[in-house]
Protein backbone atom coordinates (compact mmCIF):
# COMPACT_ATOMS: atom_id res chain seq x y z
CA UNK A 1 0.00 0.00 0.00
CA UNK A 2 1.26 3.48 -0.84
CA UNK A 3 0.28 6.87 0.49
CA UNK A 4 -1.77 7.26 -2.69
CA UNK A 5 -3.95 4.23 -1.94
CA UNK A 6 -5.72 6.01 0.90
CA UNK A 7 -6.82 8.99 -1.19
CA UNK A 8 -10.51 9.59 -1.78
CA UNK A 9 -11.78 8.29 -5.13
CA UNK A 10 -12.21 11.76 -6.65
CA UNK A 11 -8.54 12.53 -5.96
CA UNK A 12 -7.23 9.21 -7.21
CA UNK A 13 -9.09 9.90 -10.44
CA UNK A 14 -6.90 13.02 -10.90
CA UNK A 15 -3.66 11.04 -10.63
CA UNK A 16 -1.80 10.17 -13.82
CA UNK A 17 0.46 7.12 -14.06
CA UNK A 18 3.95 8.07 -15.19
CA UNK A 19 7.60 7.17 -14.60
CA UNK A 20 9.60 9.63 -12.53
CA UNK A 21 10.08 12.51 -15.01
CA UNK A 22 13.50 13.79 -16.05
CA UNK A 23 12.30 17.35 -15.48
CA UNK A 24 9.28 19.29 -14.36
CA UNK A 25 9.08 23.07 -14.78
CA UNK A 26 8.58 24.85 -11.43
CA UNK A 27 5.57 27.00 -10.63
CA UNK A 28 6.67 30.60 -10.11
CA UNK A 29 4.91 33.21 -7.99
CA UNK A 30 3.58 36.50 -9.35
CA UNK A 31 4.44 39.74 -7.57
CA UNK A 32 1.43 41.66 -6.25
CA UNK A 33 0.78 44.88 -4.34
CA UNK A 34 -2.38 43.46 -2.79
CA UNK A 35 -2.25 41.98 0.71
CA UNK A 36 -5.26 39.95 1.75
CA UNK A 37 -6.70 37.29 4.02
CA UNK A 38 -8.89 34.59 2.48
CA UNK A 39 -9.99 31.14 3.75
CA UNK A 40 -9.32 29.71 0.28
CA UNK A 41 -5.60 30.58 0.42
CA UNK A 42 -2.58 29.45 2.43
CA UNK A 43 0.42 31.63 3.29
CA UNK A 44 4.03 30.45 3.51
CA UNK A 45 7.27 32.14 4.47
CA UNK A 46 9.19 33.54 1.50
CA UNK A 47 12.78 32.32 1.75
CA UNK A 48 15.90 34.21 0.71
CA UNK A 49 17.51 31.18 -0.92
CA UNK A 50 17.71 29.08 -4.08
CA UNK A 51 14.81 27.19 -5.61
CA UNK A 52 15.50 23.49 -6.17
CA UNK A 53 13.54 20.47 -7.37
CA UNK A 54 14.44 16.96 -6.19
CA UNK A 55 13.94 13.88 -8.37
CA UNK A 56 14.40 10.37 -6.97
CA UNK A 57 13.91 7.18 -8.95
CA UNK A 58 15.22 4.29 -6.87
CA UNK A 59 18.94 4.79 -6.29
CA UNK A 60 19.12 7.79 -8.64
CA UNK A 61 18.75 11.18 -6.94
CA UNK A 62 18.98 14.46 -8.81
CA UNK A 63 18.78 17.93 -7.27
CA UNK A 64 18.18 20.55 -9.97
CA UNK A 65 17.95 24.35 -10.03
CA UNK A 66 14.95 26.07 -11.59
CA UNK A 67 16.92 26.35 -14.85
CA UNK A 68 17.70 22.61 -14.77
CA UNK A 69 21.34 22.76 -13.60
CA UNK A 70 22.60 19.96 -11.36
CA UNK A 71 23.08 20.89 -7.70
CA UNK A 72 24.26 17.44 -6.55
CA UNK A 73 27.86 18.54 -6.17
CA UNK A 74 26.90 21.80 -4.46
CA UNK A 75 24.61 20.31 -1.80
CA UNK A 76 25.67 16.67 -1.36
CA UNK A 77 24.25 16.46 2.17
CA UNK A 78 20.80 17.18 0.74
CA UNK A 79 21.26 14.43 -1.85
CA UNK A 80 22.24 12.04 0.97
CA UNK A 81 19.13 12.94 2.97
CA UNK A 82 16.88 12.42 -0.05
CA UNK A 83 18.53 9.08 -0.83
CA UNK A 84 17.94 7.92 2.76
CA UNK A 85 14.15 8.31 2.49
CA UNK A 86 12.07 5.14 2.65
CA UNK A 87 9.99 6.47 -0.25
CA UNK A 88 12.01 5.71 -3.37
CA UNK A 89 10.14 7.50 -6.17
CA UNK A 90 9.20 11.16 -5.85
CA UNK A 91 9.57 14.70 -7.18
CA UNK A 92 9.74 17.48 -4.60
CA UNK A 93 9.77 21.26 -4.79
CA UNK A 94 11.44 23.48 -2.24
CA UNK A 95 14.06 26.09 -1.41
CA UNK A 96 17.68 25.61 -0.34
CA UNK A 97 18.65 28.14 2.33
CA UNK A 98 21.46 29.14 4.66
CA UNK A 99 20.89 31.08 7.86
CA UNK A 100 22.39 34.12 9.54
CA UNK A 101 20.84 33.95 12.97
CA UNK A 102 17.15 33.18 12.41
CA UNK A 103 17.00 34.79 8.98
CA UNK A 104 17.66 33.07 5.68
CA UNK A 105 20.43 34.78 3.73
CA UNK A 106 21.14 34.54 0.03
CA UNK A 107 24.45 36.31 0.68
CA UNK A 108 25.41 33.53 3.10
CA UNK A 109 24.36 30.90 0.55
CA UNK A 110 26.83 32.47 -1.91
CA UNK A 111 29.54 30.55 -0.05
CA UNK A 112 28.18 27.37 -1.63
CA UNK A 113 27.05 28.45 -5.09
CA UNK A 114 30.41 28.15 -6.83
CA UNK A 115 31.17 24.69 -5.46
CA UNK A 116 30.57 21.64 -7.65
CA UNK A 117 32.89 19.15 -5.94
CA UNK A 118 30.99 17.18 -3.25
CA UNK A 119 34.12 16.70 -1.12
CA UNK A 120 34.76 20.45 -1.07
CA UNK A 121 31.09 21.19 -0.38
CA UNK A 122 31.05 18.86 2.63
CA UNK A 123 33.94 20.81 4.19
CA UNK A 124 32.20 24.15 3.76
CA UNK A 125 31.29 26.03 6.96
CA UNK A 126 28.03 27.12 5.29
CA UNK A 127 25.31 24.79 6.54
CA UNK A 128 22.30 24.43 4.26
CA UNK A 129 18.73 23.23 4.68
CA UNK A 130 16.10 22.19 2.15
CA UNK A 131 12.64 23.54 2.97
CA UNK A 132 10.09 21.45 1.07
CA UNK A 133 6.67 22.80 0.17
CA UNK A 134 5.27 20.68 -2.66
CA UNK A 135 5.06 17.13 -4.03
CA UNK A 136 4.79 16.67 -7.81
CA UNK A 137 5.19 12.90 -8.18
CA UNK A 138 4.86 9.93 -5.84
CA UNK A 139 5.28 6.21 -6.43
CA UNK A 140 4.69 6.19 -10.17
CA UNK A 141 1.96 8.83 -10.30
CA UNK A 142 1.91 12.51 -11.15
CA UNK A 143 0.24 14.52 -8.38
CA UNK A 144 0.24 17.91 -10.13
CA UNK A 145 -3.49 17.78 -10.93
CA UNK A 146 -4.68 17.32 -7.36
CA UNK A 147 -5.13 20.29 -5.04
CA UNK A 148 -2.26 21.94 -3.20
CA UNK A 149 -3.82 21.06 0.16
CA UNK A 150 -3.74 17.35 -0.66
CA UNK A 151 -0.25 17.56 -2.20
CA UNK A 152 0.96 18.98 1.09
CA UNK A 153 -0.72 16.17 3.04
CA UNK A 154 0.99 13.61 0.83
CA UNK A 155 4.32 15.40 1.24
CA UNK A 156 4.09 15.23 5.03
CA UNK A 157 3.25 11.52 4.96
CA UNK A 158 5.79 10.52 2.30
CA UNK A 159 8.90 12.34 3.58
CA UNK A 160 10.68 12.00 6.91
CA UNK A 161 11.72 15.52 7.90
CA UNK A 162 15.02 15.34 9.75
CA UNK A 163 18.55 16.65 9.42
CA UNK A 164 18.68 19.20 6.58
CA UNK A 165 15.19 18.35 5.26
CA UNK A 166 12.52 20.66 6.65
CA UNK A 167 8.80 21.00 6.09
CA UNK A 168 7.60 24.50 5.21
CA UNK A 169 4.88 25.59 7.64
CA UNK A 170 1.96 27.69 6.47
CA UNK A 171 -0.98 29.67 7.77
CA UNK A 172 -4.52 29.26 6.51
CA UNK A 173 -6.70 32.30 5.74
CA UNK A 174 -4.89 35.08 7.67
CA UNK A 175 -2.49 36.41 5.05
CA UNK A 176 -2.28 39.94 6.43
CA UNK A 177 -1.13 38.68 9.83
CA UNK A 178 1.37 36.36 8.15
CA UNK A 179 2.74 39.25 6.10
CA UNK A 180 3.07 41.58 9.10
CA UNK A 181 4.81 38.88 11.15
CA UNK A 182 7.22 38.15 8.29
CA UNK A 183 8.18 41.79 7.93
CA UNK A 184 8.66 42.17 11.70
CA UNK A 185 11.03 39.16 11.67
CA UNK A 186 13.00 40.67 8.80
CA UNK A 187 11.94 37.95 6.35
CA UNK A 188 11.71 38.36 2.58
CA UNK A 189 7.93 38.24 2.74
CA UNK A 190 5.13 35.71 2.19
CA UNK A 191 4.03 33.44 -0.65
CA UNK A 192 0.24 33.21 -0.95
CA UNK A 193 -1.09 30.07 -2.65
CA UNK A 194 -4.60 29.14 -3.71
CA UNK A 195 -5.38 26.08 -1.60
CA UNK A 196 -7.29 24.09 -4.22
CA UNK A 197 -5.00 24.94 -7.15
CA UNK A 198 -3.16 22.48 -9.36
CA UNK A 199 0.60 22.73 -9.91
CA UNK A 200 0.84 25.04 -12.93
CA UNK A 201 4.52 24.71 -13.85
CA UNK A 202 4.70 28.36 -14.99
CA UNK A 203 4.40 31.91 -13.64
CA UNK A 204 1.04 31.56 -11.96
CA UNK A 205 -1.67 33.88 -10.61
CA UNK A 206 -2.44 31.13 -8.09
CA UNK A 207 0.90 31.78 -6.33
CA UNK A 208 1.50 35.38 -5.26
CA UNK A 209 4.45 37.17 -3.65
CA UNK A 210 3.89 39.60 -0.77
CA UNK A 211 7.35 41.14 -0.46
CA UNK A 212 8.59 42.97 2.64
CA UNK A 213 11.73 44.15 0.86
CA UNK A 214 12.47 45.11 -2.69
CA UNK A 215 14.95 42.98 -4.52
CA UNK A 216 15.13 41.20 -7.83
CA UNK A 217 17.55 39.86 -10.41
CA UNK A 218 19.31 42.11 -12.93
CA UNK A 219 21.54 41.40 -15.90
CA UNK A 220 25.10 42.72 -15.65
CA UNK A 221 25.92 44.63 -18.85
CA UNK A 222 29.14 46.35 -17.82
CA UNK A 223 31.26 47.73 -15.02
CA UNK A 224 33.23 50.85 -14.13
CA UNK A 225 36.85 51.29 -13.10
CA UNK A 226 37.67 51.44 -9.38
CA UNK A 227 38.49 54.70 -7.60
CA UNK A 228 40.68 55.38 -4.60
CA UNK A 229 41.53 52.24 -2.64
CA UNK A 230 38.84 50.18 -4.36
CA UNK A 231 40.15 47.13 -6.23
CA UNK A 232 39.22 45.66 -9.63
CA UNK A 233 35.93 47.44 -10.28
CA UNK A 234 33.87 50.36 -9.05
CA UNK A 235 30.27 49.47 -9.88
CA UNK A 236 28.21 47.02 -11.90
CA UNK A 237 25.98 48.37 -14.66
CA UNK A 238 22.59 46.70 -14.53
CA UNK A 239 19.61 46.09 -16.76
CA UNK A 240 16.54 43.98 -17.44
CA UNK A 241 14.79 42.77 -20.56
CA UNK A 242 11.65 44.33 -22.00
CA UNK A 243 10.97 42.21 -25.06
CA UNK A 244 14.21 42.20 -27.00
CA UNK A 245 15.50 45.40 -25.40
CA UNK A 246 17.99 45.32 -22.56
CA UNK A 247 16.93 48.36 -20.52
CA UNK A 248 19.55 50.14 -18.40
CA UNK A 249 18.46 50.33 -14.74
CA UNK A 250 21.47 52.02 -13.14
CA UNK A 251 24.61 50.93 -11.34
CA UNK A 252 25.39 49.33 -8.01
CA UNK A 253 28.59 50.04 -6.08
CA UNK A 254 27.84 48.74 -2.58
CA UNK A 255 27.58 45.29 -1.03
CA UNK A 256 30.97 43.97 -2.19
CA UNK A 257 33.92 42.67 -0.22
CA UNK A 258 37.39 42.52 -1.76
CA UNK A 259 37.17 38.83 -2.66
CA UNK A 260 33.87 39.42 -4.45
CA UNK A 261 35.31 42.37 -6.38
CA UNK A 262 38.23 40.27 -7.58
CA UNK A 263 36.02 37.33 -8.52
CA UNK A 264 33.56 39.54 -10.42
CA UNK A 265 36.35 41.33 -12.27
CA UNK A 266 37.85 38.01 -13.36
CA UNK A 267 34.53 36.82 -14.74
CA UNK A 268 33.54 40.09 -16.39
CA UNK A 269 36.91 40.85 -17.98
CA UNK A 270 36.67 37.50 -19.78
CA UNK A 271 33.43 38.50 -21.55
CA UNK A 272 34.13 42.15 -22.44
CA UNK A 273 32.83 43.60 -25.67
CA UNK A 274 33.27 46.94 -27.43
CA UNK A 275 29.68 48.14 -27.57
CA UNK A 276 27.16 48.51 -24.73
CA UNK A 277 24.53 45.72 -24.66
CA UNK A 278 21.86 48.13 -23.40
CA UNK A 279 19.43 49.27 -26.08
CA UNK A 280 17.26 51.60 -23.96
CA UNK A 281 17.68 53.96 -21.04
CA UNK A 282 21.46 54.31 -21.18
CA UNK A 283 23.10 57.66 -20.62
CA UNK A 284 26.81 58.34 -20.64
CA UNK A 285 28.67 56.36 -17.97
CA UNK A 286 32.24 57.54 -17.44
CA UNK A 287 34.89 54.82 -17.63
CA UNK A 288 32.42 52.07 -18.52
CA UNK A 289 33.60 48.67 -19.73
CA UNK A 290 30.93 46.68 -21.55
CA UNK A 291 30.36 42.95 -21.24
CA UNK A 292 28.30 40.25 -22.88
CA UNK A 293 25.05 40.17 -20.83
CA UNK A 294 25.21 36.72 -19.29
CA UNK A 295 25.76 37.19 -15.54
CA UNK A 296 22.69 37.67 -13.34
CA UNK A 297 22.99 39.49 -10.01
CA UNK A 298 20.55 39.71 -7.11
CA UNK A 299 20.12 43.37 -6.12
CA UNK A 300 18.31 44.92 -3.17
CA UNK A 301 17.03 48.50 -3.49
CA UNK A 302 14.63 50.95 -1.88
CA UNK A 303 12.54 51.97 -4.90
CA UNK A 304 12.44 52.80 -8.59
CA UNK A 305 13.03 56.44 -9.52
CA UNK A 306 10.71 58.29 -11.88
CA UNK A 307 13.16 57.81 -14.74
CA UNK A 308 13.29 54.04 -14.22
CA UNK A 309 16.55 53.72 -12.26
CA UNK A 310 17.28 51.94 -8.98
CA UNK A 311 17.49 54.01 -5.81
CA UNK A 312 20.01 52.91 -3.17
CA UNK A 313 20.88 49.58 -4.79
CA UNK A 314 23.09 47.04 -3.00
CA UNK A 315 24.68 43.90 -4.38
CA UNK A 316 23.55 40.62 -2.76
CA UNK A 317 25.17 37.97 -4.94
CA UNK A 318 25.16 36.21 -8.30
CA UNK A 319 22.33 33.92 -9.35
CA UNK A 320 23.15 30.74 -11.23
CA UNK A 321 19.55 29.52 -11.31
CA UNK A 322 18.14 32.05 -13.77
CA UNK A 323 19.08 32.77 -17.37
CA UNK A 324 19.80 36.38 -18.31
CA UNK A 325 17.12 36.34 -21.02
CA UNK A 326 14.46 35.61 -18.36
CA UNK A 327 15.21 38.73 -16.30
CA UNK A 328 12.40 41.29 -16.51
CA UNK A 329 11.36 44.18 -14.31
CA UNK A 330 9.14 43.13 -11.43
CA UNK A 331 6.48 45.67 -10.56
CA UNK A 332 4.35 46.23 -7.51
Amino acid sequence: MTDLAGLPDFLRAALRDEPVPDWRAPTLATLTEKRFSDPGWIFERKFDGMRALAFRDGDRVRLLSRNCLSLNGTYPELVDALAAQSTSRFVLDGEVVAFVGRRTSFARLQGRLGITNPAVARKSPVRVYYYLFDLLHLDGASTIDISLTWRKRLLRSAIQFSGPLRNTPHRVEDGIAAYRAACQRGDEGVIAKLADSKYDGRRSPNWLKFKCVRDQEFVVGGYTAPKGSRVELGALLLGYYDGRDLVYAGKVGTGFDEATLRSLHNRLSAVEQDAPPFTRGLRHVAGARWVHPELVAQIGFTEWTRDGKLRHPRYQGLRTDKEAAEVVRETR
